[in-house]
């Protein structure tokens, strides 16, 4: 799938911004359950699929979140993976999740915020909702919390099933890792931050019903 040429979906006439959008995973999951898509992130995205808007993600989300109708967030991850731990000092990340959620909630609107299963465990975010690619029948192992505005709930996805043949961090820079995503439109380098659509198109289901 091309960056530009966009799969076919039904619209349901809302319209979602997507605050740290990335190039678009998560964003393409929303917009396959019908939503309009603002992607706001504060690098370029040349290969962002949908209108984009390069900015700060907390002064933009102050000024225009309560204009949308939802509000995603995914602050910046790298203070509290594992994976940072490796490479460097995890307090030369931003702190954002506090700040973020803070911003979002004062828009008046729902929101979800999205983060590596770290946050959950430190206390960060309240796990609403663990997604792996596996629930969603994706050859990949890749975890996500979700926080939500309106707890959690709703209907259940299949447990993780962690084959040995599964796609997982260690293979994050190859092109079938992007490809098994469902992420086709990324590079390598885009992809090693992005997070399957599935999990969001099933989320949107969560917050329609």
């Amino acid at each position: 799938m091309s960056a530009r040429v966009l799969p076919l979906r039904r619209p349901n006439g809302l319209r979602l911004l997507d605050v740290c959008c990335g190039a678009g995973g998560l964003s393409m999951g929303y917009y396959l359950a019908g939503f309009d898509i603002v992607g706001v992130d504060n690098r370029p995205m040349p290969n962002y699929p949908f209108p984009f808007i390069q900015a700060d993600g907390i002064e933009y989300t102050a000024e225009h979140g309560h204009t949308f109708d939802l509000v995603h967030g995914s602050w910046p991850c790298e203070r509290y993976a594992t994976v940072t731990k490796w490479r460097g000092n995890p307090a030369n990340h931003p702190d954002l999740i506090g700040p973020g959620r803070q911003v979002m909630q004062a828009t008046g609107r729902p929101w979800v915020i999205e983060n590596v299963p770290e946050t959950a465990w430190a206390g960060l975010l309240r796990p609403d909702y663990l997604l792996c690619g596996t629930q969603f029948g994706l050859n990949v192992r890749r975890h996500r919390v979700f926080e939500t505005s309106w707890g959690g709930g709703g209907d259940l996805v299949a447990p993780c099933w962690h084959r040995k043949d599964l796609l997982a961090f260690a293979h994050k820079g190859e092109r079938a890792y992007a490809d098994a995503m469902g992420c086709t439109w990324m590079t390598n380098r885009e992809a090693r931050k992005a997070v399957p659509p599935a999990y969001t198109q099933w989320l949107a289901t969560q917050f329609l019903a």
